[in-house]
């Protein structure tokens, strides 16, 4: 009887400890490292992206749980699977870039990190961050 019981209760405590190891893993995310969400700043605007539970690989490379980041500037987060579109505010940075600098007119502006996969299909709204900055005006 005795044995019985220990060949169900060691493979429930292993389940049980798969089960508590998977909800203590962070979910994948992206932030800004800088600006800070509110902060003043000058031009050129240097802004530092962040991520994880997912890795950096460049455009063209599509290994599961990878991408690269977008930054949007003045809109909104691309739904899941929809390509990011390439212009003026929809900046590309695929070659795995983890910073960049740009210059906006000042004021205020809305920047929306976006990680995509390798042929720049977004991951939606869970693997993006928006941040509010204000442009200081030349002196």
């Amino acid at each position: 009887m005795l044995r019985s019981m220990r060949c169900i209760f060691v493979p429930l405590l292993l389940a049980g400890a798969s089960v508590t190891a998977l909800a203590q893993s962070p979910q994948p995310r992206v932030f800004f490292v800088a600006p800070a969400n509110g902060a003043t700043v000058s031009n050129p605007v240097v802004v530092k992206f962040g991520v994880e539970g997912m890795a950096i690989k460049p455009a063209g490379d599509m290994t599961p749980n990878t991408g690269h980041h977008h930054l949007i500037i003045d809109g909104d987060s691309i739904p899941a699977g929809q390509v990011v579109p390439t212009d003026d505010t929809h900046l590309h940075f695929g070659k795995g870039q983890t910073e960049t600098s740009v210059n906006l007119t000042p004021g205020d502006h809305t920047l929306t990190m976006q990680f995509a996969n390798g042929a720049h299909q977004s991951y939606g709204p869970a693997m993006s961050q928006t941040i509010k900055v204000h442009v200081k005006g030349q002196q």
